[in-house]
Protein backbone atom coordinates (compact mmCIF):
# COMPACT_ATOMS: atom_id res chain seq x y z
CA UNK A 1 0.00 0.00 0.00
CA UNK A 2 1.32 3.39 -0.79
CA UNK A 3 1.88 6.11 1.80
CA UNK A 4 -0.06 9.29 1.68
CA UNK A 5 3.34 11.42 0.34
CA UNK A 6 3.90 8.60 -2.39
CA UNK A 7 -0.06 9.53 -3.25
CA UNK A 8 0.34 12.90 -3.18
CA UNK A 9 3.84 12.66 -5.54
CA UNK A 10 1.76 10.59 -8.02
CA UNK A 11 -0.85 13.43 -7.85
CA UNK A 12 1.54 16.17 -8.54
CA UNK A 13 3.05 14.62 -11.24
CA UNK A 14 -0.83 14.11 -12.90
CA UNK A 15 -0.89 18.12 -12.44
CA UNK A 16 2.48 18.31 -14.23
CA UNK A 17 1.31 16.05 -17.09
CA UNK A 18 -1.95 18.60 -17.21
CA UNK A 19 0.36 21.12 -17.57
CA UNK A 20 2.77 20.24 -19.98
CA UNK A 21 0.46 18.99 -22.14
CA UNK A 22 -1.06 22.83 -21.82
CA UNK A 23 2.21 23.87 -22.62
CA UNK A 24 2.55 22.32 -25.92
CA UNK A 25 -1.04 23.34 -27.11
CA UNK A 26 -0.27 26.56 -27.14
CA UNK A 27 2.87 26.41 -28.75
CA UNK A 28 1.17 24.21 -31.33
CA UNK A 29 -1.70 26.61 -31.73
CA UNK A 30 0.69 29.57 -32.00
CA UNK A 31 2.77 27.33 -34.78
CA UNK A 32 -0.58 26.99 -36.28
CA UNK A 33 -1.28 30.61 -36.36
CA UNK A 34 2.20 31.59 -38.44
CA UNK A 35 4.71 32.30 -35.52
CA UNK A 36 6.82 29.48 -36.62
CA UNK A 37 10.46 29.98 -35.91
CA UNK A 38 10.04 32.01 -33.16
CA UNK A 39 7.41 29.75 -31.41
CA UNK A 40 8.79 26.35 -32.00
CA UNK A 41 11.95 27.19 -30.93
CA UNK A 42 10.80 28.65 -28.22
CA UNK A 43 8.97 25.65 -27.85
CA UNK A 44 11.82 23.59 -27.92
CA UNK A 45 12.98 24.57 -24.33
CA UNK A 46 9.45 25.38 -22.85
CA UNK A 47 8.89 21.48 -23.22
CA UNK A 48 12.41 20.05 -22.81
CA UNK A 49 11.58 19.34 -19.29
CA UNK A 50 11.83 21.26 -16.25
CA UNK A 51 9.94 20.92 -12.59
CA UNK A 52 7.30 22.78 -13.52
CA UNK A 53 7.25 24.56 -10.27
CA UNK A 54 5.61 27.87 -11.01
CA UNK A 55 2.59 27.03 -12.66
CA UNK A 56 2.18 23.92 -9.53
CA UNK A 57 2.21 26.05 -6.81
CA UNK A 58 0.04 28.53 -8.66
CA UNK A 59 -2.73 25.78 -9.03
CA UNK A 60 -2.46 24.58 -5.74
CA UNK A 61 -2.56 27.48 -4.08
CA UNK A 62 -5.81 28.79 -5.81
CA UNK A 63 -7.12 25.01 -5.01
CA UNK A 64 -5.83 25.62 -1.40
CA UNK A 65 -7.37 28.73 -1.30
CA UNK A 66 -10.62 27.43 -2.30
CA UNK A 67 -10.63 27.58 -5.90
CA UNK A 68 -12.61 25.19 -8.05
CA UNK A 69 -12.58 26.10 -11.61
CA UNK A 70 -8.80 24.89 -12.35
CA UNK A 71 -9.76 25.16 -16.42
CA UNK A 72 -10.30 29.00 -15.69
CA UNK A 73 -7.28 29.81 -13.94
CA UNK A 74 -4.73 27.32 -16.55
CA UNK A 75 -4.16 29.98 -18.56
CA UNK A 76 -2.40 31.89 -15.74
CA UNK A 77 -0.69 29.40 -14.57
CA UNK A 78 0.88 29.39 -17.58
CA UNK A 79 1.77 32.68 -18.22
CA UNK A 80 4.18 32.24 -14.87
CA UNK A 81 6.04 29.63 -16.79
CA UNK A 82 6.29 31.53 -19.86
CA UNK A 83 7.76 34.42 -18.00
CA UNK A 84 10.32 32.05 -16.36
CA UNK A 85 11.56 30.50 -19.63
CA UNK A 86 11.72 33.65 -20.83
CA UNK A 87 14.10 34.91 -18.26
CA UNK A 88 16.10 31.47 -18.77
CA UNK A 89 16.58 32.15 -22.45
CA UNK A 90 17.97 35.86 -22.18
CA UNK A 91 20.01 34.49 -19.13
CA UNK A 92 21.56 31.82 -20.98
CA UNK A 93 22.70 34.97 -23.24
CA UNK A 94 23.91 36.94 -20.60
CA UNK A 95 25.53 33.62 -19.25
CA UNK A 96 26.92 32.59 -22.79
CA UNK A 97 25.15 29.20 -21.63
CA UNK A 98 25.50 26.04 -24.70
CA UNK A 99 22.93 24.00 -22.68
CA UNK A 100 19.62 24.10 -20.69
CA UNK A 101 17.92 21.38 -19.69
CA UNK A 102 20.14 19.08 -21.52
CA UNK A 103 20.04 20.24 -24.92
CA UNK A 104 21.36 23.59 -26.73
CA UNK A 105 20.24 27.04 -25.59
CA UNK A 106 18.45 29.31 -28.55
CA UNK A 107 20.87 31.30 -28.99
CA UNK A 108 23.53 28.29 -29.46
CA UNK A 109 21.60 27.18 -31.97
CA UNK A 110 20.47 30.13 -34.00
CA UNK A 111 22.48 32.75 -32.42
CA UNK A 112 21.99 35.90 -30.14
CA UNK A 113 19.68 37.77 -32.08
CA UNK A 114 16.92 35.64 -32.42
CA UNK A 115 17.23 33.95 -29.10
CA UNK A 116 16.76 37.62 -27.77
CA UNK A 117 13.82 37.39 -29.79
CA UNK A 118 12.40 34.47 -28.86
CA UNK A 119 12.53 35.68 -25.22
CA UNK A 120 10.65 38.76 -25.58
CA UNK A 121 8.17 36.58 -27.46
CA UNK A 122 7.55 34.32 -24.45
CA UNK A 123 7.36 37.22 -22.30
CA UNK A 124 4.51 38.71 -24.18
CA UNK A 125 3.25 35.39 -24.75
CA UNK A 126 3.16 35.16 -20.80
CA UNK A 127 1.81 38.63 -20.22
CA UNK A 128 -0.54 38.14 -22.89
CA UNK A 129 -2.36 35.39 -20.60
CA UNK A 130 -1.83 37.15 -17.75
CA UNK A 131 -3.81 39.60 -19.43
CA UNK A 132 -7.25 37.68 -19.56
CA UNK A 133 -7.82 38.32 -15.76
CA UNK A 134 -7.93 41.09 -13.60
CA UNK A 135 -6.58 44.72 -13.16
CA UNK A 136 -5.18 43.37 -10.24
CA UNK A 137 -3.78 40.40 -11.71
CA UNK A 138 -2.01 42.45 -14.14
CA UNK A 139 -0.88 45.02 -11.79
CA UNK A 140 0.89 41.56 -10.10
CA UNK A 141 2.55 40.14 -13.12
CA UNK A 142 4.14 43.67 -14.08
CA UNK A 143 5.30 44.16 -10.99
CA UNK A 144 6.89 40.56 -11.20
CA UNK A 145 8.31 40.97 -14.19
CA UNK A 146 9.62 44.40 -13.53
CA UNK A 147 11.31 42.91 -10.42
CA UNK A 148 12.78 40.36 -12.09
CA UNK A 149 14.40 42.98 -14.68
CA UNK A 150 16.29 44.94 -11.87
CA UNK A 151 17.34 42.17 -10.02
CA UNK A 152 18.95 40.67 -13.59
CA UNK A 153 20.27 43.92 -13.83
CA UNK A 154 21.34 44.02 -10.45
CA UNK A 155 22.91 40.73 -10.41
CA UNK A 156 25.21 41.72 -13.16
CA UNK A 157 27.24 44.56 -11.74
CA UNK A 158 27.76 41.71 -9.09
CA UNK A 159 29.41 39.34 -11.52
CA UNK A 160 33.07 38.81 -9.81
CA UNK A 161 32.51 41.16 -7.34
CA UNK A 162 34.11 39.66 -4.25
CA UNK A 163 32.34 42.65 -2.17
CA UNK A 164 29.26 40.83 -2.72
CA UNK A 165 27.08 41.20 0.01
CA UNK A 166 24.71 38.88 1.59
CA UNK A 167 21.89 41.45 1.58
CA UNK A 168 22.93 41.89 -2.15
CA UNK A 169 22.76 38.30 -2.64
CA UNK A 170 18.76 38.30 -0.73
CA UNK A 171 17.90 41.41 -3.13
CA UNK A 172 18.80 39.61 -6.18
CA UNK A 173 17.05 36.31 -5.44
CA UNK A 174 14.08 38.15 -4.11
CA UNK A 175 13.30 39.93 -7.36
CA UNK A 176 14.60 37.13 -9.88
CA UNK A 177 13.48 33.64 -8.31
CA UNK A 178 11.59 33.67 -5.71
CA UNK A 179 9.82 36.66 -6.40
CA UNK A 180 7.82 34.72 -9.33
CA UNK A 181 7.10 31.66 -7.46
CA UNK A 182 5.96 35.00 -4.31
CA UNK A 183 3.92 36.81 -6.98
CA UNK A 184 2.05 33.28 -8.50
CA UNK A 185 0.41 31.64 -5.08
CA UNK A 186 -0.59 35.65 -4.10
CA UNK A 187 -2.19 35.89 -7.76
CA UNK A 188 -3.54 32.25 -7.19
CA UNK A 189 -5.37 33.54 -3.37
CA UNK A 190 -6.77 36.87 -5.68
CA UNK A 191 -8.14 34.76 -8.18
CA UNK A 192 -9.23 32.07 -5.70
CA UNK A 193 -11.24 35.26 -4.29
CA UNK A 194 -9.26 35.30 -0.84
CA UNK A 195 -8.78 38.48 1.30
CA UNK A 196 -5.95 40.89 1.09
CA UNK A 197 -4.35 39.10 3.80
CA UNK A 198 -4.51 35.75 3.61
CA UNK A 199 -3.40 35.82 -0.12
CA UNK A 200 -0.72 37.80 1.83
CA UNK A 201 0.36 34.87 3.25
CA UNK A 202 0.56 32.56 0.17
CA UNK A 203 2.99 35.14 -1.12
CA UNK A 204 4.66 34.90 1.83
CA UNK A 205 5.13 30.71 1.52
CA UNK A 206 6.25 31.65 -2.29
CA UNK A 207 8.67 34.05 -1.14
CA UNK A 208 10.68 31.70 0.86
CA UNK A 209 10.28 28.98 -0.68
CA UNK A 210 11.92 30.37 -3.79
CA UNK A 211 14.64 31.51 -1.66
CA UNK A 212 15.20 28.16 -0.27
CA UNK A 213 15.15 26.82 -3.99
CA UNK A 214 17.89 28.84 -5.00
CA UNK A 215 19.99 28.01 -1.93
CA UNK A 216 19.87 24.65 -3.24
CA UNK A 217 20.47 25.50 -6.37
CA UNK A 218 23.87 27.20 -5.14
CA UNK A 219 24.53 23.67 -3.35
CA UNK A 220 23.81 21.84 -6.42
CA UNK A 221 25.84 23.99 -8.89
CA UNK A 222 29.13 23.44 -6.58
CA UNK A 223 28.45 19.61 -5.61
CA UNK A 224 27.30 18.99 -9.23
CA UNK A 225 23.84 17.16 -10.31
CA UNK A 226 23.18 15.82 -13.97
CA UNK A 227 19.72 16.58 -13.72
CA UNK A 228 20.44 20.39 -13.71
CA UNK A 229 20.87 20.25 -17.29
CA UNK A 230 24.28 22.02 -17.12
CA UNK A 231 27.90 21.59 -15.97
CA UNK A 232 29.29 21.54 -12.19
CA UNK A 233 30.12 24.47 -11.46
CA UNK A 234 28.69 26.98 -14.06
CA UNK A 235 27.99 29.40 -11.53
CA UNK A 236 31.48 29.46 -10.80
CA UNK A 237 32.77 30.00 -14.17
CA UNK A 238 30.12 32.60 -14.96
CA UNK A 239 31.29 35.06 -12.24
CA UNK A 240 27.87 34.22 -9.85
CA UNK A 241 28.46 35.40 -6.61
CA UNK A 242 26.40 32.95 -4.53
CA UNK A 243 26.03 32.43 -1.05
CA UNK A 244 28.40 29.49 -0.08
CA UNK A 245 30.90 32.02 -2.14
CA UNK A 246 29.64 35.14 -0.46
CA UNK A 247 29.73 33.65 3.05
CA UNK A 248 33.60 31.83 2.50
CA UNK A 249 34.84 35.02 1.74
CA UNK A 250 33.10 37.09 4.27
CA UNK A 251 34.82 34.37 7.10
CA UNK A 252 37.89 33.73 5.30
CA UNK A 253 41.18 36.17 6.11
CA UNK A 254 44.41 36.41 5.19
CA UNK A 255 46.41 33.72 2.86
CA UNK A 256 42.95 31.47 2.81
CA UNK A 257 40.65 34.38 1.67
CA UNK A 258 43.18 35.58 -1.01
CA UNK A 259 43.36 32.05 -2.37
CA UNK A 260 39.50 32.02 -2.35
CA UNK A 261 39.06 35.31 -4.54
CA UNK A 262 41.91 33.99 -7.07
CA UNK A 263 40.03 30.65 -7.47
CA UNK A 264 36.97 32.95 -7.79
CA UNK A 265 38.21 35.03 -10.36
CA UNK A 266 40.30 32.60 -12.51
CA UNK A 267 38.08 29.45 -12.04
CA UNK A 268 39.44 26.15 -14.02
CA UNK A 269 38.68 22.47 -13.63
CA UNK A 270 41.25 22.14 -12.25
CA UNK A 271 40.48 23.98 -9.16
CA UNK A 272 37.48 22.35 -8.32
CA UNK A 273 38.98 19.97 -5.40
CA UNK A 274 40.42 23.26 -3.79
CA UNK A 275 37.34 25.33 -3.71
CA UNK A 276 35.77 23.25 -1.93
CA UNK A 277 37.74 22.28 1.08
CA UNK A 278 37.90 26.30 1.47
CA UNK A 279 34.30 26.73 1.44
CA UNK A 280 33.98 23.68 3.61
CA UNK A 281 36.77 25.43 6.12
CA UNK A 282 34.72 28.35 6.69
CA UNK A 283 31.79 25.28 6.88
CA UNK A 284 29.93 27.90 3.91
CA UNK A 285 28.09 24.95 2.35
CA UNK A 286 26.31 23.58 6.04
CA UNK A 287 25.67 27.56 6.27
CA UNK A 288 23.40 27.13 3.02
CA UNK A 289 21.72 23.76 4.57
CA UNK A 290 21.00 25.54 7.52
CA UNK A 291 19.16 28.79 5.80
CA UNK A 292 17.71 26.43 3.11
CA UNK A 293 15.66 25.19 6.36
CA UNK A 294 15.32 28.12 7.94
CA UNK A 295 13.62 29.55 4.76
CA UNK A 296 11.66 25.97 4.18
CA UNK A 297 10.13 26.00 7.93
CA UNK A 298 9.13 29.66 7.20
CA UNK A 299 7.34 28.44 4.12
CA UNK A 300 5.48 25.90 5.89
CA UNK A 301 4.56 28.31 8.81
CA UNK A 302 2.19 30.56 5.98
CA UNK A 303 0.62 27.35 5.34
CA UNK A 304 -0.58 26.71 8.92
CA UNK A 305 -3.57 29.16 8.64
CA UNK A 306 -4.90 27.25 6.19
CA UNK A 307 -7.10 24.39 6.95
CA UNK A 308 -5.96 20.73 5.79
CA UNK A 309 -6.38 19.94 2.36
CA UNK A 310 -5.13 17.87 -0.22
CA UNK A 311 -3.55 20.98 -1.84
CA UNK A 312 -1.72 22.04 1.43
CA UNK A 313 -0.51 18.56 1.99
CA UNK A 314 0.59 18.79 -1.80
CA UNK A 315 1.77 22.00 -0.92
CA UNK A 316 3.94 20.67 2.17
CA UNK A 317 5.47 17.98 -0.35
CA UNK A 318 6.82 20.48 -2.25
CA UNK A 319 8.75 22.04 0.44
CA UNK A 320 10.17 18.51 0.85
CA UNK A 321 11.40 18.40 -2.11
CA UNK A 322 12.88 21.33 -2.71
CA UNK A 323 15.09 20.00 0.63
CA UNK A 324 15.84 16.49 -0.38
CA UNK A 325 17.26 18.07 -3.82
CA UNK A 326 20.49 17.99 -2.46
CA UNK A 327 20.48 15.51 0.13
Amino acid sequence: MRSDVEVFQSALESMREEVNQALKDLIDHEVALGAGEVALEAGRVLNAGGKRLRPLLFLLAYRLAGGTQQDEVMPLALAFELIHTATLVHDDINDDARQRRGIPTIHAQTGQAKAVIAGDWLFVQGFGLGGRYSEQIVTVIARCCANIAVSEYHQLDHVLNLATSPEDYLSIVRGKTAGPFAAGCYAAGLVAGLEEEQAKGLERFGMELGIAFQLVDDLLDLRGDERMGKPRGADVYEGKMTLPLIHALTLSHGANRERLSQLIEHFSDEDFDELMTLLERSDSLDYAEILVRTHLERAQAELAAFPDSDAKSMMLVITDIVKERHA
